[in-house]
């Protein structure tokens, strides 16, 4: 019984011989165009130009466009296992943390300000949301804040 099986595999099934028959038939044509460099295309006209973006009033400014941003930070802030408190007032809730010129700056309620070297613009980027307005100055940034 095992003879018999072994002699049927040596012998090619049809499919096999059938695919053998057509690459036979094939091995030495070539695909019409092949090695021939293609037709000179004829120049066109110009396509028109349509001012397809937004209205200046809906725009919204690029980041090298704008001097920086901020986000209010109501909770204590903990950073390497310990509260950052305001060095003048020892405040440790309420902060805006302000990003501008690749630096973080906190700044508490009472208006004081300091460097935080522990944290980076892609920790800014990846706690804040999204922009909700932008505004001409420092000032009207606070304000909207309600700081």
């Amino acid at each position: 019984m095992f003879h018999r099986m072994r002699r049927r595999a040596k012998e090619p099934s049809e499919a096999q011989r059938q695919f053998a028959e057509a690459f036979a038939r094939m091995q030495n044509q070539v695909p019409e165009g092949f090695g021939v460099p293609p037709a000179e295309l004829e120049p066109t006209e110009p396509a028109a130009l349509v001012d397809d973006f937004l209205p200046p009033e809906l725009r919204v400014p690029s980041h090298d466009q704008l001097d920086g941003k901020m986000m209010p930070w109501k909770q204590p802030l903990v950073l390497d296992g310990e509260m950052v408190a305001c060095a003048e007032c020892e405040a440790y809730r309420d902060w805006l943390i302000l990003s501008t010129s690749d630096q973080i700056w906190l700044r508490c309620r009472a208006g004081h300000q300091q460097q935080e070297t522990r944290l980076d613009t892609a920790w800014y980027n990846r706690n804040s949301g999204p922009a909700d307005s932008t505004h001409a100055t420092f000032e009207d940034c606070l304000r909207h804040l309600g700081h």
